[in-house]
C-alpha cells in the first residue's frame, strides 16, 4: 500500500463517517469530499472538470423534468385514488393494490415522488377503511425502491452506474439491462408483503391517532379587534387569545391591510387588528368561539375550513437544521404547530426551541386552502391531498391531453433509446441516441407544449440529488487513478482463495459483494456505495479474468435493496412519522426481505450474464 491508496481510504474512511453521522446534508458533503481530492492531490485539477461531464446528472435532471409533468398532471394520483375507491378494503388486497401501483410506476419515476403522492391517497384510504395506516405504508416506500430495480431509468443510482461504465470505457447499460433481475425481485418482495406483512407490520396509528386528536376538521375564525376592546394596548401573549392552554391558535395577524411578519411575542394589539384564529384541543375542551369572542370585545368576520394534517420534513427541506421560531414557521406558512413526531415520540412542549430534523412529522392545524401552498413550497410531504377529502367535494376532474402528453414523453423516450440501441447492435452504421439526449428532448417538448412553465421545471429537479452526484463521482475516479479499487480488489480474490475453490470463486465473490454492499447502502447513500464498489468489482473481475458484468449488476441492484433500518433510503424517513412506526418495525420487516434479495439476486444473476 502507498501513500496515495492510504489516503485515499482515509477518506472513504471519513466519508462513511460524515454520512453515518450526517455531519452536513449530503450534497455538501458530496462536493466537499471532491474538493478534498483534489486538495490532497488525488484528483489533479484538470481531471477535476470531468467529473462534471459525466452524463448522469443530466439524464436525471431531465427525468426530474418529466416526472414533475407527470405529477402535476395527475396521472398517478387519479390511479391511486381509483384505487381508493376500488379495492375493498381487506389488509392483503390493500396491500398488494398499491404495491403493484408503487412499483410499477417507480419504474419509471422518481420514487420519492411516487411515495409523495400516493402517501396521502393511502393514508385516506386507511381513514376510510379503518386500516391502520402502518399496515400499508412501509410496503408503499419498499415497493417503490422494487420498482426503481427494473429499469435504467428507475433510480438515480442506476444512471449513475451507468454513466461511471461509460467513462471507465466498458459497455453500457440498455434501458431493460436490469429487467431480468429486477422483475423477479419485485414480484418475490410484494409476494413477501402480501403474505407477511399483515402479521410483521405493526397495528399503529399515526401522530394524529397517538396524540387522540378526536376531529381533524376544525373551523378558522377571522376577528377584528374592536375599538373597545379590552384587548387593545395589550401584549398578545398576556391576553385570552395568546392562551394556548385554552386550545386557542393564532395563524395569522393583518394590520392596514398587511399581514404581520413577527412573532407573537412581539406584537401589542391594536384597534382593527384582524386575526385568524382555530380553537382547538385535544379530546375538546377548547374556548367556545361565542363566549370568548364576546369577552374579548372582537367581531367574527368568517369562519374557513381549517385541518389538523401532518407535514412531513424531507431532507432537502429549508427548515432542517433550523428550530420553528428561526424559520418564521407560523408566519411564513400559515400553521400552528401542535406536535413534533420523532424517532417514535411525540414533542408537545418547547417546540419552537428544537432544530428540526430530516424525517420529522409535524402536526399542524392550517386552512384547507392553504395545502396546495403548502405542497408547492417543496418544504413538506404532504399527508393529506391539497383538495379537501370531503365526501360532498367530489376530486377535481382534470384535463386528460396533460396526462396523455406526459406519458407520451416519457414512453417515446424509452422507445427512443431502446429501439435505437437494437438498431444499432445489428447495424452499426444506425447511431444508438443516448439517454440524457434523448430526455433532453422529452423535457424540452413538455416546456413548448407548457404543461411545465421552466420555473416548474426547475422547481421539480432536485438539486440536492445531482450535486452529490457529482461530488461522489471525484470519489470513484480517486479510487480509479490511484490503484485503491485494484488493492482491495487483489485483496479480496486473495483472502477468498484461502477458503474457496477455483471453480466457485466467482460465484462466493458475487455472493460476498452483493452482502457487502447492500450492508453499505443501509447506512450510507446508495449512489455513494455505487461509486465505490463499481471501480473494485472491474478490477475484482480482471483479477479472476471473468467478465465483469455479473458483478456490476450484483452491485447496482444490491446498492437500492436498503430495507432494514429507516435512514437507509428516503421513502423511509418519509413514511416514519405518518405510520407511527419505530426503529424495530424496519428491522422485523426489512431484514427478511433484504436476505429475500440476496437470495433471489445471487442466483439469477450468473444464468443471465455468465462469468
Amino acid at each position: 500500500m502507498n501513500q496515495e491508496i492510504a489516503l485515499t481510504l482515509l477518506v472513504v474512511l471519513l466519508t462513511l463517517v460524515a454520512f453515518v453521522r450526517e455531519w452536513a446534508p449530503p450534497d455538501v458533503l458530496a462536493i466537499t469530499v471532491l474538493c478534498l481530492l483534489v486538495a490532497l492531490g488525488l484528483i489533479g485539477m484538470g481531471d477535476m472538470s470531468v467529473v462534471f461531464r459525466n452524463e448522469a446528472p443530466l439524464t436525471i435532471a431531465a427525468l426530474f423534468v418529466i416526472g414533475g409533468a407527470l405529477e402535476k398532471s395527475g396521472a398517478v394520483d387519479q390511479i391511486g385514488r381509483l384505487l381508493q375507491r376500488k379495492v375493498n378494503g381487506g389488509v392483503r388486497s390493500s396491500i398488494f393494490a398499491f404495491t403493484v401501483v408503487a412499483t410499477f410506476f417507480s419504474a419509471w419515476m422518481n420514487n420519492t415522488a411516487i411515495v409523495a403522492i400516493l402517501m396521502p391517497v393511502v393514508l385516506g384510504f386507511a381513514r376510510s377503511k379503518d386500516i391502520p395506516a402502518s399496515k400499508l405504508l412501509i410496503p408503499l416506500s419498499y415497493s417503490s425502491i422494487l420498482g426503481g430495480c427494473c429499469t435504467l431509468i428507475g433510480t438515480s443510482t442506476n444512471l449513475l452506474v451507468n454513466g461511471t461504465l461509460k467513462d471507465m470505457g466498458l459497455e453500457p447499460m440498455s434501458m431493460f439491462a436490469l429487467a431480468p433481475i429486477g422483475i423477479p425481485l419485485a414480484i418475490a418482495g410484494i409476494a413477501y408483503m402480501v403474505a407477511f406483512g399483515p402479521k410483521l407490520l405493526p397495528s399503529r396509528s399515526s401522530i394524529t391517532g397517538s396524540l387522540e386528536i378526536d376531529h381533524r376538521t376544525t373551523p378558522l375564525h377571522h376577528l377584528l379587534i374592536g375599538e373597545g376592546s379590552a384587548l387593545v394596548g395589550k401584549r398578545l401573549l398576556d391576553t385570552q387569545l395568546g392562551s394556548r392552554e385554552a386550545g386557542i391558535h393564532v395563524l395569522e395577524i393583518r394590520r392596514r391591510g398587511t399581514r404581520l411578519m413577527v412573532p407573537l411575542s412581539e406584537v401589542t394589539v391594536e384597534r382593527n387588528d384582524r386575526f385568524l384564529v382555530a380553537l382547538h384541543r385535544r379530546k375538546g375542551g377548547a374556548a367556545k368561539a361565542e363566549q370568548l369572542f364576546s369577552e374579548i370585545g372582537a367581531q367574527e368576520l368568517s369562519v374557513v375550513d381549517g385541518i389538523v394534517s401532518e407535514l412531513v420534513v424531507p431532507g432537502e427541506s429549508s427548515i432542517v437544521g433550523r428550530t420553528l421560531a428561526a424559520s418564521d414557521f407560523r408566519q411564513r406558512y400559515n400553521c400552528v404547530v401542535l406536535a413534533v413526531h420523532r424517532n417514535g415520540l411525540n414533542i408537545t412542549s418547547r417546540m419552537a426551541e428544537i432544530s428540526i430534523e430530516r424525517g420529522d412529522t409535524l402536526l399542524v392545524i392550517t386552512a384547507v386552502n392553504n395545502l396546495p401552498d403548502l405542497k408547492a413550497t417543496r418544504d413538506f410531504v404532504l399527508t393529506d391531498a391539497p383538495e379537501a377529502e370531503r365526501a360532498e367535494e367530489p376530486s377535481p376532474v382534470l384535463p386528460r391531453w396533460p396526462i396523455l402528453l406526459s406519458w407520451g414523453v416519457l414512453a417515446g423516450v424509452v422507445l427512443t433509446v431502446t429501439l435505437t440501441d437494437m438498431i444499432h447492435r445489428m447495424n452499426p452504421s444506425v447511431p444508438s441516441i443516448p439517454i440524457h439526449y434523448a430526455g433532453m428532448v422529452g423535457a424540452l417538448v413538455l416546456l413548448w407544449s407548457k404543461i411545465l412553465s421552466p420555473r416548474e421545471a426547475y422547481g421539480s429537479v432536485d438539486w440536492q440529488v445531482l450535486l452529490m452526484l457529482y461530488g461522489l463521482l471525484g470519489l470513484g475516479m480517486a479510487m480509479q487513478t490511484t490503484g485503491t479499487a485494484e488493492w482491495l480488489a487483489k485483496n479480496m480474490v486473495a483472502l477468498a482463495e484461502s477458503f474457496v475453490s477455483a471453480d466457485m470463486l466467482p460465484y462466493a465473490l458475487l455472493w460476498i459483494i452483493f452482502l457487502l454492499t447492500l450492508t453499505l447502502t443501509e447506512v450510507l447513500s446508495n449512489n455513494a456505495t455505487a461509486v465505490m464498489m463499481v471501480p473494485i468489482v472491474v478490477r475484482l473481475a480482471g483479477e479472476l479474468g471473468v467478465d465483469s458484468r455479473p458483478f456490476i449488476m450484483g452491485v447496482t441492484v444490491a446498492a437500492s435493496c436498503a430495507f432494514a433500518l429507516p435512514m437507509g433510503y428516503q421513502t423511509h424517513m418519509m413514511v416514519y412519522g405518518p405510520g407511527g412506526y419505530r426503529f424495530s418495525d424496519y428491522l422485523r420487516m426489512g431484514i427478511p426481505l433484504n436476505v429475500i434479495c440476496l437470495l433471489v439476486a445471487c442466483p439469477i444473476i450468473p444464468m443471465v450474464w455468465p462469468f
